[in-house]
């Protein structure tokens, strides 16, 4: 998959509420990435090498809104300047080579997002995640050793439903995939399902149990290329849950899924539920996607056997070759 395009796109790195002042460790398109907060509370990334020794800056810490290099103590501020070499009679006298790359970093919906170069698009709003009638809950992160977009195409495809989410989101007796239609509109992928739902279960209740219309479970879908899904699910009344998922590129051949969860109903019911649930599902995935061939997915549409249940896949495929996201360079 093209690098060159995938670094001009926001992608995840961590949840807002895991980043503190301490240098934290990541990896982005196989770049080592240091992230932090600054005295003001805001996310920051550069590349996590010491331009000295290539040491983890991760391994340093934050002196005076400034990452100390943990080898030789060299202070870098947030742009990736180096401001102080302790080993130099005058430490102040810095070579210009001295610095660290510093990347666009930026906190919204929950998630820290990184973009290696000026991102073509902006991230999607989403109002229920600060609108108090929703309840949003944090679910994952969930490390999958297969590429970003096997873990997001995984949710174009609704014939799994039946056979690998048995009793959960899907009945083997009822595998039957009903017609719908996609829409791409430049990055942003829309399309809508109706499947019958499932009853809750007995350990798992986070679906509604107030008013529907009917026994289908109603799901629109935004992708927002490469790798960030939004779904709006109701059962045709005032009840509502809303998803965010976005996978991190870690490299070629892992990934790392974010998913928060909003609902305007049950309230009161622990956290903990919905995130079982979501482990549950996602490691019902994670054994079938993981057994796929190691890298992206395939673009030029003929590496694999398609039918016209595929047809999400087919256009996630292809907006992405339209995109510029096809080939390696």
């Amino acid at each position: 998959m093209n690098q060159s395009a995938l670094r001009q796109a926001w992608h995840p790195v961590c949840y807002g509420a895991e980043l503190t002042d301490a240098p934290r460790a990541a990896r982005l398109l196989g770049e080592p990435v240091v992230l932090w907060r600054d005295a003001a509370g805001a996310p920051r990334a550069m590349r996590d090498r010491c331009p000295h020794r290539g040491t983890a800056l991760s391994l340093g810490k934050l002196q005076s809104g400034e990452l100390v290099c943990p080898y030789h103590g060299w202070r870098f501020a947030a742009d990736g300047r180096c401001t102080h070499i302790p080993q130099l009679e005058d430490p102040a006298r810095v070579p210009e080579r001295a610095r660290v790359e510093a990347w666009r970093c930026v906190e919204k919906l929950g998630l820290v997002w990184v973009a290696l170069e000026e991102p073509r698009w902006p991230l999607p709003e989403l109002p229920e995640f600060s609108d108090p009638a929703w309840r949003v809950v944090r679910t994952g992160p969930f490390d999958w050793r297969a590429h970003a977009s096997r873990q997001l195409e995984n949710f174009t495809d609704f014939g799994h439903f039946a056979f690998v989410h048995e009793g959960l989101l899907g009945d083997p007796s009822n595998p039957v995939v009903a017609p719908h239609q996609v829409q791409t509109d430049g990055h942003v992928l829309r399309y809508a399902y109706g499947r019958p739902d499932q009853p809750n279960t007995e350990a798992l209740p986070v679906f509604t149990q107030g008013e529907r219309k009917d026994s289908l479970r109603r799901t629109h879908y935004a992708i927002h290329l490469p790798f960030t899904l939004v779904e709006h699910i109701d059962w045709g009344g005032a009840d509502g849950m809303v998803y965010l998922f976005a996978s991190q590129p870690v490299d070629e051949a892992r990934s790392i899924g974010y998913c928060q969860v909003a609902r305007n109903y049950q309230h009161e019911q622990p956290e903990s539920m919905m995130r079982d649930f979501e482990r549950t599902i996602f490691e019902q995935d994670r054994r079938i996607i993981e057994s796929q061939p190691v890298g992206p997915v395939p673009l030029d549409g003929a590496s694999e056997l398609h039918l016209a249940f595929d047809k999400v896949a087919l256009a996630y495929r292809r907006a992405l070759r339209e995109q510029g996201f096809g080939g390696a360079s």
